[in-house]
């Protein structure tokens, strides 16, 4: 799904006009960008956590130029569902079963 597919459906469910729509979730999407840019996470009770992370520095490789590269530390945003939003994945039927054709059309 992309996210005009996404705006299109909470139009519809809603009835609120898909303009409105986008300009809220653009708003929700910039608010946490800056919100995690800052340091702070941003809790969603039953949906999950928007987090950074830590990564310690350390030294990479360059495998064109054989050299090693020094990466310093730095923050990435995470994503920790919470357990009602895994455990209502995990009781999906509708997923098992797209997993399993995906699989089939692949060979």
């Amino acid at each position: 799904m992309r996210k005009i597919d996404l705006i299109n459906q909470i139009s519809e469910k809603t009835g609120i006009p898909k303009v409105d729509v986008m300009v809220t979730l653009e708003t929700m999407f910039k608010e946490v960008k800056e919100t995690l840019s800052k340091g702070e996470n941003i809790y969603i009770r039953g949906f999950g956590s928007f987090i950074t992370k830590k990564r310690a520095a350390k030294i990479g490789r360059n495998i064109k130029r054989n050299i090693a590269v020094h990466i310093p530390e730095h923050f990435i945003p995470a994503f920790k569902p919470a357990k009602e939003f895994v455990q209502e994945i995990k009781s999906s039927n509708n997923i098992k079963e797209s997993t399993q054709t995906g699989e089939e059309n692949a060979d």
